[in-house]
């Protein structure tokens, strides 16, 4: 019996004193402002936006040369070729647009895993999910970027 008192007492320090280590909150971040004070991330949209207007570039060149087309077999045939082209274009556009907002949310996602465990959080929410409460830590994580470590 006095063992199991022993046993028991020491399972509710334990877990009281376990709560109370696990119990260190939650932080929140506003990814937005993250991303528009990340010189990663604005150098990475400069980039998509310009291949972006290269492709707007691209049609309005096409159509220049279209309606130089003097027989409706040019036009059927250069609308083909430039539906093709413009199609591979498009695609490569939106390869780098995903790869580089996937490089984006890695590296302030590996920023953030970082502050969480130098604040002692036990999860970071997006600043839009919290309504009252929680610490918020956008200002550490792009700190921490600026850094250049990521």
């Amino acid at each position: 019996m006095k063992d199991f008192k022993l046993v028991i007492t020491a399972l509710a320090l334990i877990a009281t004193f376990g709560l109370k280590a696990n119990a260190a909150g939650v932080g929140f971040i506003n990814y937005q402002k993250i991303q528009e004070n990340y010189s990663f991330a604005i150098q990475a949209v400069k980039e998509v936006d310009a291949k972006g207007l290269e492709l707007q570039q691209y049609m309005i060149d096409k159509e220049k040369q279209y309606k130089t087309l003097d027989t409706p077999l040019k036009k059927k045939n250069f609308e083909d070729a430039t539906a093709r082209e413009y199609k591979a274009k498009e695609e490569a556009y939106m390869k780098l647009k995903m790869t580089k907002e996937e490089q984006i949310y890695n590296k302030i996602q590996a920023a953030t895993k970082d502050v969480m465990v130098e604040q002692k959080l036990d999860a970071i929410l997006s600043d839009r999910v919290i309504f009252v409460g929680g610490l918020d830590i956008t200002d550490l994580v792009i700190q921490k970027l600026k850094n250049g470590k990521y």
